[in-house]
């Protein structure tokens, strides 16, 4: 079956020539030895797909007793840390962890939320789904439920179902018909009625809303983001834009969302690690075209000249080449 986390356009593929046990072996030696060897963990861990670690860390654990990431963890330190365990982590249990990270503690890190929940497949979102019942024994929507509130709240849980279409064939019938639908719910009435705009939004296929927008567009003389942009206010605009972008160009999404973690006087490392590891068998490449088509730059330089050391090497490598 093919893992609905492998796209065509990644920078990471399967490594051709693949020993697991051999990789295995040569990972416990560069944690084992007196200081570890952070060349040859980067080396093999950048240079293999994410279910091929799997294999690795199974391997690793039949040889030692030992968890690779817990040795990970307690081996390396600070974001090099963090990224070397993401990328030994399965997609769907990193999506999961990286929710509940989002919803831990004080205060709910919305932009991670919408970011996950934005683009993420309804076949990811199932898988993730049951990854965050298996590993906190509590529902996702549960979780989500508290943490939120509002016309947010519900379309974040819509989102969450997993209920999304995924039928490729569009029904122009139903594109005039949802246009009109939202056109009656924004512009055209005092005061909005946001389910309708959460439905639609949350439920329609990517190539269906496509059709929705375009006929959006005639209807309203405005484009569906300027109409969400003066309707709604808030997480749930922030949201719903995020969706309109998603469906437009999922790439140009990301790159947004990568420009934003590294311009400013900080690096946002914990959305850089999360876009670049989860991206890094999908559609990496067109993330990165898409980088320099907007800003002038490579995402390899931006990572470059933001970064330092094996942190670094380790984006740049997950990144591929320089464009």
């Amino acid at each position: 079956m093919a893992s609905v986390w492998v796209g065509t356009r990644g920078t990471i593929r399967d490594y051709a020539g693949f020993n697991a046990s051999k990789d295995a072996e040569t990972v416990r030696k560069a944690i084992r030895g007196i200081g570890t060897d952070e060349k040859t963990l980067i080396n093999i861990l950048t240079e293999r797909s994410n279910a091929q670690r799997q294999l690795i860390a199974k391997e690793y654990r039949a040889a030692s007793g030992k968890d690779l990431k817990d040795d990970l963890k307690s081996d390396l330190s600070g974001n090099l840390e963090r990224v070397m365990v993401a990328l030994v982590t399965p997609p769907a249990v990193f999506d999961a962890k990286q929710l509940k990270k989002s919803m831990k503690g004080s205060g709910t890190n919305e932009k991670a939320l919408i970011e996950i929940l934005a683009s993420r497949t309804s076949k990811q979102m199932k898988e993730v789904s049951q990854a965050y019942y298996t590993v906190y024994k509590k529902s996702l929507g549960d979780d989500l439920s508290s943490d939120t509130s509002g016309d947010f709240r519900k379309a974040l849980l819509t989102l969450a179902d997993g209920r999304r279409d995924e039928n490729v064939k569009v029904d122009e019938h139903l594109a005039k018909k949802d246009a009109q639908v939202l056109y009656n719910a924004g512009e055209k009435k005092w005061g909005t009625d946001e389910d309708k705009f959460t439905e639609i939004l949350c439920l329609r296929s990517i190539p269906q809303l496509k059709l929705t927008f375009d006929e959006y567009r005639n209807i309203s003389k405005k484009t569906i983001e300027e109409s969400i942009q003066g309707e709604m206010s808030g997480h749930f605009e922030d949201l719903l834009l995020a969706i309109v972008q998603c469906v437009n160009n999922t790439p140009a999404f990301f790159a947004e969302r990568l420009h934003q973690s590294l311009k400013g006087a900080g690096t946002d490392e914990f959305t850089l690690n999360r876009i670049m590891v989860s991206r890094s068998e999908i559609d990496l490449l067109d993330i990165r075209a898409e980088y320099k088509k907007h800003y002038g730059c490579s995402l390899h330089s931006a990572i470059k000249s933001d970064t330092s050391g094996d942190y670094e090497t380790t984006l740049l490598r997950i990144c591929g080449g320089d464009d």
